[in-house]
């Protein structure tokens, strides 16, 4: 099977290059279609373990996460494929990610007022709470489904989608031991104000939005056995028996209004009961609501968020490792900011889908003007930022016991209450963020930035304390001339939890128009010592490290390839609220993407 999937992919790539080549030369039976195509490749070459950061053992000396996409259209049709390579993935992916082949694969057809796909595609309801299929390669996620998807117009101001198939798992579709069930979902979206004439003259806009998502499972993971503790002898671990839901319904109501600059979304999502390894295998009906409101126009703009969100953990397989991203139907929007500057993400939030969660944020953004007091020769621009994330408050009377050893999901009642607008006593994450941008000279520009965050390990990670830290970071970007620029980072962390402080320094030549050259180097005098297998060894204490790292980058028409050597941290690397823990690593680095 992998044989026969890259000789198409090669033949797919090798059609493609000569039509791309033709269509350069201007050749008539080319013209009535566009070619569209990428490669990425990311590749990591060990030199040798360093016990000191913790890099463990490498299995493989040479590691890569490679791409190759095609994508052929004209003005009805679309066509594509991707071959991806991952024998050897960068450190970080699980076993199942491991593979090669050409996993995705589509063909769309439009006409008029109907657009068919057939095989893999990604779609969003909504803001994603009960279904959103999507990739982000640096996460490893990909839970695209392969089905069919039909998107229609109708009339004027209706929007109609229509979609089924099996959701992806690594490398399989119908694997009955993976995300085999099939997911079924319809979207309905009505522009009101393209029916009310006042409503257009007046410059407002309401968009309706209904959606309704199911997942079947069937008998694929009917029943499971799951410990727990008999309440006859508190101390004698029981198994019991649980008969799984086949079948697990969610639905979504929105409603977004525009009326010149203000902006109201309300959204409500509801799920069935749906027991998995993301809950404990509890029977809980899962609900999330969002409401957003902002208001912006020149020089300026506010943001307010809330979202209570309560079991609203949605996957296709109920057996799911919770500790990885496989197999999400959905997907909850981050109320923090996401951060760029590397000691503010030192410590990102993880949204938590299960039990849930309250979140809010606020933003604020201004833009002084220029010739004013604050604003000086070019303007300042300030923009501060807030979230504040905790816990769900629950009513302890409300819990429910049982003495059967069988639990039925018609039968069984929710074990724990939890009150709307009760809330937990413990903080999950809350930050504070305040930027300044100032523009000194023609030559010269500032930003400066301070955060206070406040990151519950425990939750997040697993373990470890409540860290309270304060970040500041002084960025600095001078154009010597129209093609050389020189960026620097200065950056400092203040903690007296985990491993206290932290120093980052960035130096950054830009050569225009092809070459970019870059050092940094991550401080920290507390970093533990490591087992051969990369693991902690409390005996042999910390060490002082510095992250040095050094690259090039070049880049020519479509074609960017850097090159680089260095060391990189354990941590967290984040999007959107989903997180994945990335082991250290040491060696030569290289990231190569070329699109046409």
């Amino acid at each position: 099977m992998k044989r026969f999937a890259a000789t198409t992919a090669l033949a797919l790539l090798g059609a493609a290059l000569s039509l791309h080549a033709q269509s350069e030369g201007g050749i008539d039976g080319a013209k009535k279609f566009t070619l569209h195509g990428s490669i990425q490749s990311d590749v990591l070459t060990a030199v040798s373990q360093d016990n000191k950061i913790g890099t463990g053992e490498y299995d493989d000396k040479f590691m890569t996460n490679t791409y190759a996409e095609l994508n052929l259209l004209n003005k009805y049709f679309q066509a594509g494929a991707r071959l991806e390579y991952l024998d050897h993935p960068l450190p970080g992916f699980e076993n199942d990610f491991k593979g090669w082949g050409v996993p995705n694969f589509y063909v769309k057809g439009n006409y008029k007022w109907a657009e068919l796909t057939l095989g893999d595609f990604y779609d969003q309801f909504g803001s994603g709470l009960i279904f959103r299929t999507y990739e982000e390669r640096s996460l490893g996620i990909d839970n695209s489904l392969r089905g069919a998807r039909l998107a229609l117009k109708p009339v004027k101001g209706v929007n109609i989608k229509l979609l089924g198939g099996q959701q992806r798992y690594y490398w399989h579709h119908r694997n009955l031991d993976n995300c085999s069930p099939w997911t079924w979902g319809g979207d309905l979206e009505l522009n009101v104000d393209q029916w009310v004439k006042k409503m257009d003259e007046n410059n407002t806009r309401l968009t309706l939005g209904f959606s309704g998502v199911s997942n079947h499972k069937g008998n694929t993971e009917s029943t499971i056995i799951k410990n727990g503790y008999s309440e006859s002898d508190p101390t004698i671990m029981q198994g019991y028996s649980l008969n799984l839901p086949k079948d697990v319904a969610a639905f979504d109501v929105r409603a977004n209004l525009q009326k010149g600059n203000y902006n109201f979304l309300a959204e409500y999502a509801w799920k069935s009961q749906d027991p998995s390894s993301s809950n404990d295998y509890i029977y809980k009906r899962g609900k999330t609501l969002m409401l957003s409101g902002s208001y912006s126009k020149r020089g300026m703009s506010v943001l307010l968020q809330a979202k209570r969100s309560e079991d609203m953990a949605f996957r296709s397989r109920a057996t799911a490792n919770k500790e990885t991203s496989a197999c999400y139907i959905n997907h909850l929007p981050a109320f923090s900011m996401q951060h760029t500057y590397a000691l503010a993400s030192l410590y990102p939030y993880a949204t938590q889908m299960t039990p849930g969660e309250w979140a809010f944020q606020g933003e604020l953004a201004y833009n002084f003007k220029r010739r004013t007091a604050l604003g000086g020769k070019y303007g300042t621009n300030i923009k501060v930022n807030f979230s504040h994330i905790r816990g769900l408050g629950y009513d302890k009377s409300a819990t429910t016991e049982t003495t059967s050893t069988v639990f039925d999901p018609k039968a069984e009642t929710e074990t724990v209450n939890y009150p709307f607008f009760k809330m937990n006593d413990g903080v999950y994450y809350q930050d504070v963020n305040v930027q300044i941008d100032k523009k000194v000279s023609k030559q010269l520009k500032l930003n400066f930035m301070y955060a206070y965050q406040r990151y519950n390990q425990k939750v997040v990670e697993g373990e470890g304390p409540i860290i309270n830290s304060h970040i500041f970071v002084a960025e600095g970007k001078y154009q010597f001339s129209p093609k050389i620029t020189l960026r620097g980072e200065a950056q400092y962390l203040h903690t007296k939890q985990d491993q206290k402080d932290w120093w980052f320094g960035l130096l950054e030549l830009s050569v225009l128009p092809n070459f970019m050259f870059t050092i940094s180097d991550q401080f920290n005098a507390h970093v533990p010592m490591h087992t051969a297998d990369g693991q902690i060894d409390p005996s042999a204490g910390t060490n002082k490290v510095h992250y040095i790292t050094g690259s090039v980058t070049f880049t020519q028409g479509s074609h960017r390839l850097q090159v680089g050597y260095g060391k990189t941290r354990a941590g967290y690397n984040c999007s959107g609220g989903v997180c994945r823990y990335v082991p250290a690593s040491k060696g030569l680095q290289a990231s190569y993407t070329f699109n046409f």
